[in-house]
């Protein structure tokens, strides 16, 4: 049977009516626009190679990464955007999709093995 009222009193509206503005928009590791409703959290050292912190990501942004970088390679470069965006393949990327929506979606070229 239904209660009549709630067992640890009312649902709090006040507090939704006290968060009216919008959260401010996280930016993408790699490319740094802002993220859209698809979010990746990415291991920028691979949780195979001892990696525990995450990094928001689009994931257009991390396929490529994955596509370009082996796990030895991620595991150097570590935090350091500046390294990874030093590979041609993926500075090209960069400057291709910063035009681009959050929400932009492609194929992204395998891993040339």
């Amino acid at each position: 049977m239904a209660r009549k009222h709630p067992k640890h009193g009312p649902y709090p509206e006040d507090a939704q009516d006290e968060d009216d503005a919008p959260a401010p928009a996280v930016p993408c590791w790699l490319c740094g626009r802002p993220l859209g409703k698809s979010i990746v959290l990415h291991h920028p050292v691979p949780k195979s190679r001892g990696g525990r912190d995450t990094v928001p990501m689009h994931p257009i942004c991390q396929q490529t990464l994955i596509a370009n970088f082996t796990n030895s390679e991620m595991q150097r470069h570590g935090m350091d955007v500046e390294g990874l965006l030093a590979n041609p393949n993926v500075r090209k990327f960069v400057d291709w999709v910063a035009k681009k929506e959050p929400d932009f979606t492609a194929t992204i070229t395998r891993k040339q093995r």
